[in-house]
């Protein structure tokens, strides 16, 4: 049984639809990246495997029971970090843990935090605010947060676009041997498709089409791990996937876009100012603007002596 399902599952908002015909299945211990454009619905799809929207139809399961609303089991790393400001890393952490462990004992969930905190590196930082961090520590913190609920799924939604280039290439490496030592399932959401194939197992592309977007067929990544950030970019498998990858969301956006549909815009039927009139008198005396429609032809008669 697949530890998480969507099945025939589309999401609409005010009518107009977002995602449609969602099939995805993940097992334990995968980690899959969902590579889509901006705008497509890659968000909606991430929250509707949280908890946090509910399909507009299909089904949303998690080992085959419906998915009614977030929960511990299903850990969620946004983009903002989603801190609290007024509480330290350790407070942040803490405030996680206390909820899903109520039954250790203080000390136990003391324990519990400082390990998690030292796994993303930042036991340096313990007693600082959010405000106090740089942004790629704020995020080491949502990641330590959602890790030490030790859930049987984590949710990435983008957690690196906010980043500069080499924080994000730092963080994606830290979080790739995190995930070899944990194995805990991972789903990332991303726009990078270098990111995608370097993290993931199995990348599937999300495609954007006029009545919602769709997941086209995914894509396994066969490279040995751990991978070497250097090494990779040589490798002609990680070449071909790119290629791949690249093409297939080009071709879903060309074709998008050869099916939008062309609108004919009508000319107003107002006829402009003429500024050029200086009698005042003349201009002021119109009830109103003067329509094309309004406009009458009248013929003069012209005898010539």
């Amino acid at each position: 049984m697949p530890l998480l399902q969507l099945t025939s599952a589309s999401k609409s908002f005010s009518g107009h639809s977002i995602l449609r015909d969602i099939d995805l299945t993940v097992e334990e211990g995968d980690f899959v990246s969902i590579i889509g454009y901006s705008g497509t619905g890659k968000t909606t799809l991430i929250s509707l495997l949280a908890g946090l929207l509910k399909p507009t139809t299909g089904q949303a399961m998690m080992e085959g029971k419906p998915i009614t609303g977030p929960g511990p089991e299903r850990g969620i790393v946004f983009q903002n970090y989603s801190l609290l400001p007024w509480l330290t890393v350790e407070e942040n952490i803490h405030l996680a843990v206390d909820q899903v462990f109520p039954e250790k004992s203080a000390a136990e969930r003391k324990e519990h935090v400082a390990t998690y905190i030292d796994m993303v590196k930042l036991t340096h930082a313990s007693t600082k605010l959010p405000k106090e961090l740089s942004g790629g520590m704020r995020q080491r913190v949502s990641v330590a947060r959602a890790l030490a609920m030790q859930p049987r799924v984590l949710l990435l939604d983008e957690p690196l676009s906010a980043l500069d280039a080499l924080t994000r290439a730092t963080l994606q490496d830290e979080i790739s041997d995190i995930w070899l030592k944990t194995r805990t399932t991972v789903i990332w959401v991303t726009n990078d498709p270098d990111e995608a194939i370097l993290l993931a197992d199995r990348v599937i592309p999300l495609l954007p089409k006029k009545d919602g977007a769709t997941l086209g067929a995914a894509m396994s990544v066969p490279i040995e791990r751990p991978r070497e950030r250097r090494e990779i970019d040589q490798d002609p498998i990680f070449k071909k996937l790119r290629h791949d990858l690249v093409s297939t969301l080009l071709s879903a956006r060309k074709q998008q876009e050869a099916s939008s549909v062309t609108r004919k815009l009508a000319v107003p039927d107002i006829l402009p100012e003429d500024l050029t009139v200086i009698d005042t008198v003349k201009r002021s005396a119109r009830s109103g603007p003067l329509r094309r429609s309004q406009l009458q032809k009248e013929e003069f008669k012209i005898t010539v002596p």
